[in-house]
Order: structure tokens, then C-alpha cells, then sequence
């Protein structure tokens, strides 16, 4: 559990979503909007630490294990993991912890893809006020940006298509069978520390690796198997009315930041803020993920107070 919050541990509760039972937790001021965060693979909850009390004070936070991580259930089949089933767990979270009012979301990695895939459902604008992303697309919107720049090529663009299919490679080796749960769960996980210091050249200390990551991170290749081939492939066209704020980590190996060049289409109300860090920014530019959120969330409430009563900050 979760205790470093200036406001007190962290209160464990459960949210069911189907089959799945969600291991939630709430900490921060309850009497402020209330901000849901969501962690990406292989984390947990505790990617969040170092953020959350950095908003603690003015925010009701709730962070939450996604299936198949920490002590969130943890189905067996690939097809579980597919992002439309994975955004219901954000949707289900949101209904259960805050069902009169809006909540603000901020994700990280396969976080942000499931966010994405909730903001572009129908009924997401009354159920969250605003969305930070970082270091995650849409797959939907990174599909059409590649199939546009492919079929419209230059030498500019496809260099960077190139770029990103090399940064991802990793994706595509993940669909051979056994190798990658080995290599993820056996051989990366028991030495995270020394490798978020090597991928991503920080501290070491700053690593929150769960009693779990072994197995999560073997599990959350899954996610991948259930995704990846099929929207980038197929993509959607998946729009959102919902205020979103793109964290573009600048010195991110894994997503860089070609991909959103085409954001502002898909998004009608869209910022985009540079963070100078590698892709695991919760953890090593803390303050920087937390106040570029609160600034963003501040706007949004003060934006949306002539449409009816506000949640005062």
C-alpha cells in the first residue's frame, strides 16, 4: 500500500468489472476534484509515489492496480487485455469512486492507450473533465498518422515512421511465443532498478518496482498480443470532446513524438506540454508531471465554471 501521501496512507478499496476485481486507492484531500491515475506496464499503482504528494494537498487522489498487475485480478486470456475491455476498468473506477461528478485522469504508457480508448467512448465527457497523457497514443490515431504518411511519402516522413517502428520493435517480438515472458518476467524485471537506469539514464532509487513485477511484466505482454497487430492495422476513427493535455516526454526512446503530430485532429481541445525526460517521467520528473496536471486540471474546472458549479481547488 501506497503511504507516503503528506495526507495519510492510502485507503485500499475494490472495484468489480465483470469478472475482474480492480485493487483501488484513495488518498489526498477529499474534498478536492478528484484525479484518477492510471500506470502502464509493468507497474503498479506505486509508479504514482512520487507524484502523489505532489497533489495530495489540493487533489482526491485515486490510483488503481489495472488487471492483470499488482493485486488487481488477473485473467488468463489474451483477448481479456483488449483495449475496449481495458477502458471499461477506467470507466468502471470512475463510476464507483466518483459517480456525481467528472474526474480528471492521468496515465502513463499502456495507461494512456487504455485513457485514450475510455476519452473516445460515448458518455466519457460527463464522466471525466480532463485527460493528461504521457508516453501513450491512441494506437487508432497512430495507425492513421502511419497509413497517411506511408501512402503520401517523403523523406521526411517516412524517416520518422521508421524511427518509431524501430523504437517499437520491441512490440513486434513480443508476438513470439514463451521468449518474451521469459525474457520480461526472468531475465528484466528482478533487475528493473539497473534497467530503468540503463534505458532511461536515472537514478536508480527513484525505481518503485512492486512485489509483483515479475509476473506482471511476463503477464502485460498480453496486452500487446491483443492489441498492437489489429489497431495499427485496422485503425478507428476515434475522436474526443474531452480537454486533453499531451505530456511529450523529449528525450522518450519508446514513444517519440511523431506519432501525435496529427493529435489536434482527433482531439478538439488539446495542449501539448514538453517534459525533459525519458519515458518512465513519473518516476524521475515527479514534479513536473504533477504540476504541468494541476495547471491543466485548474484550467479545465476554471474553463467549465460558466457552464454550472465547480469544484473550487
Amino acid at each position: 500500500m501506497n503511504t507516503n501521501s503528506s495526507r495519510g496512507p492510502a485507503r485500499a478499496t475494490a472495484v468489480r468489472n465483470g469478472a475482474v476485481d480492480l485493487a483501488v486507492f484513495e488518498q489526498g484531500n477529499p474534498d478536492g476534484p478528484t484525479v484518477v491515475l492510471v500506470h502502464g506496464w509493468p507497474d503498479t499503482h506505486r509508479l504514482w509515489d512520487h507524484v502523489v504528494p505532489l497533489l495530495a494537498d489540493r487533489f482526491r487522489v485515486i490510483s488503481y492496480d489495472t488487471r492483470g498487475a499488482g493485486r488487481s485480478s488477473v485473467p488468463t486470456s489474451v483477448s481479456d487485455y483488449r483495449l475496449e475491455l481495458l477502458a471499461t476498468d477506467l470507466l468502471a473506477v470512475v463510476d464507483a469512486v466518483s459517480p456525481d461528478e467528472a474526474v480528471h485522469v492521468l496515465a502513463h504508457d499502456w495507461g494512456s492507450l487504455e485513457a485514450w480508448e475510455a476519452v473516445c467512448s460515448p458518455g466519457a465527457v460527463g464522466r471525466i473533465a480532463s485527460f493528461t497523457s504521457t508516453s501513450g497514443w491512441c494506437f487508432d490515431h497512430l495507425g492513421h498518422w502511419m497509413r497517411r504518411t506511408l501512402r503520401n511519402p517523403t523523406p521526411s516522413g517516412v524517416g520518422k515512421v521508421l524511427a518509431q517502428f524501430a523504437a517499437s520493435f520491441y512490440a513486434v517480438l513480443f508476438h513470439v511465443p514463451v521468449v518474451p515472458e521469459f525474457v520480461t518476467g526472468k531475465v528484466i524485471a528482478p533487475r528493473w532498478p539497473r534497467f530503468l537506469a540503463l534505458f532511461d539514464r536515472m537514478d536508480p532509487a527513484l525505481a518503485l518496482p512492486s512485489a509483483t513485477i515479475a509476473r506482471d511484466a511476463a503477464n502485460g505482454i498480453k496486452r500487446y498480443r491483443a492489441n498492437t497487430l489489429d489497431r495499427l492495422g485496422r485503425p478507428r476513427l476515434r475522436r474526443t470532446d474531452v480537454p486533453v493535455q499531451l505530456l511529450v516526454n523529449t528525450r522518450d526512446k519508446a514513444v517519440l513524438p511523431f506519432g501525435f503530430e496529427e493529435t489536434a485532429h482527433w482531439a478538439a481541445d488539446l495542449r501539448r506540454t514538453e517534459v525533459p525526460s525519458g519515458h518512465w517521467s513519473p518516476l524521475s520528473h515527479a514534479p513536473d508531471v504533477a504540476r504541468h496536471t494541476a495547471d491543466f486540471v485548474v484550467d479545465v474546472i476554471s474553463r467549465s465554471a460558466a457552464d454550472g458549479p465547480a469544484a473550487a481547488v
